[in-house]
């Protein structure tokens, strides 16, 4: 009796008829695999919002187009260490280039990461940063001078004729990034949406509802920088640009929340064999994180929200915007991770037999634990507030300049 009490007791919760093989298992993806989709959606949201200036032209949004760059930066910098900690042994992810096996979506990323990083991001930085870095490694001192001249990499060239070539460059690259952007993100979608034995996952438009909830929850991320490094330096808003993030915000959303809820009526309307199961996950199992969260404060409310800021932007006090759209930011991020949760977690909860679940209880402690996922998640922030001071200075390369000459 004692050792059974102990084996039941070692057993995971699990509810309805499951397969005898599945009565042992606990989900294999955790929460640093859902950290893992909601980083690199960041990365390619933030990139979008960065292009809106180089390749769209939206002229009111030059504030934001270094600041979203440093954003997609920070974040892209960090988006494999889930999947490297997760897997247990990362000092093998080498083998992934080495041995690259194309049949597999996982082993892919090795190489879409390492485009968009070197190909894309790091080169559109160096470009639009070239004549900064010159200037500023001939004013400042120290570790920062240093620094500075090591990333001109020998290039020091300042006429006009150069830096048009910077510039030129920088656009093309822009261009290329935007469809490597959707690539990053959109075959993470593509993992789970080409899983056809699982209900929760095996549908075409998974894909299109990754990338889409990844530009929105970028450009909500540089709303959110953009107001909190302005407060932190004591500046003042630009908002004609803040109004302007918030209309394509609101865009990104109205065109996000459609997608999903289309794929909500065509399996409410299919109601195929897998509809019991899928609603009582909807109803029971991820109530609270997909109806409160993903559904309520991750959509509806932002969406009121915004709407109101663009039906009545002139009678709204700045103030009160300036409010609004952080509050919308803030809560299309936590949305969208929520999104993230649900998709992840909630597609290993029911049993293939499609009339049992099993449970998850994310530990605080240990590799796929509360406390590391937290510190995965804080390290990209750390990252971009060093990047901000190093790389977005209160004061512009001419007024460094001049000040070292005055």
């Amino acid at each position: 009796m004692d050792v059974t009490n102990v084996v039941v007791e070692a057993m995971p919760h699990f509810e309805g008829y499951v397969y005898p093989n599945e009565a042992t298992l606990e989900p294999l993806w955790s929460v640093l695999i859902v950290l893992y989709p909601y980083i690199t959606g960041l990365v390619a949201g933030a990139f979008i919002m960065a292009s809106l200036v180089r390749v769209f032209r939206v002229k009111a949004l030059e504030p934001v187009y270094r600041l979203s760059l440093l954003t997609a930066m920070s974040f892209m910098l960090c988006a494999t260490l889930p999947l490297l900690i997760h897997l247990g042994h990362p000092e093998r992810c080498y083998e992934i280039m080495m041995t690259p096996h194309l049949t597999s979506p996982m082993a892919i990323f090795g190489f879409v990461y390492a485009w968009y990083l070197m190909a894309v991001l790091l080169l559109e930085l160096w470009f639009d940063y070239r004549l900064d870095f010159v200037r500023w490694s001939k004013t400042e001192k120290g570790f920062k001078g240093l620094l500075y001249r090591i990333l001109t990499v020998g290039v020091t060239d300042e006429s006009v004729g150069a830096v048009a070539l910077d510039h030129k460059l920088s656009w093309i690259i822009s261009i290329v990034g935007i469809p490597s952007a959707f690539l990053l993100h959109g075959y993470v979608g593509f993992i789970f949406g080409s899983i056809k034995a699982n209900p929760w996952w095996g549908n075409v438009l998974m894909p299109i509802i990754f990338i889409l909830s990844a530009i929105v929850s970028g450009i909500a991320l540089c709303v959110i920088h953009y107001m909190i490094v302005s407060w932190v330096r004591r500046k003042p808003i630009d908002m004609r640009c803040l109004d302007i993030m918030g209309m394509f915000l609101f865009y990104a959303l109205v065109v996000d929340a459609t997608i999903e809820t289309l794929d909500w009526v065509h399996r409410i309307y299919s109601k195929e064999e897998d509809f019991a199961v899928i609603q009582q996950m909807a109803r029971e199992k991820l109530f609270f994180s997909l109806n409160i969260g993903q559904a309520l404060c991750g959509t509806l409310l932002p969406l009121l929200m915004l709407g109101a800021t663009q039906l009545a932007r002139k009678r709204i006090p700045d103030i009160v915007r300036k409010r609004m759209y952080l509050a919308s930011g803030m809560l299309i991020v936590l949305g969208v991770l929520a999104m993230r949760w649900n998709v992840v977690i909630g597609g290993q909860l029911f049993s293939k037999s499609l009339r049992g679940f099993m449970s998850y209880k994310m530990e605080f402690t240990g590799m796929e634990g509360l406390l590391m996922g937290g510190a995965v998640l804080a390290l990209p922030f750390v990252i971009f507030v060093v990047m901000v001071k190093l790389f977005l200075p209160e004061k512009s390369p001419a007024q460094a300049a001049e000040a070292v000459t005055i």
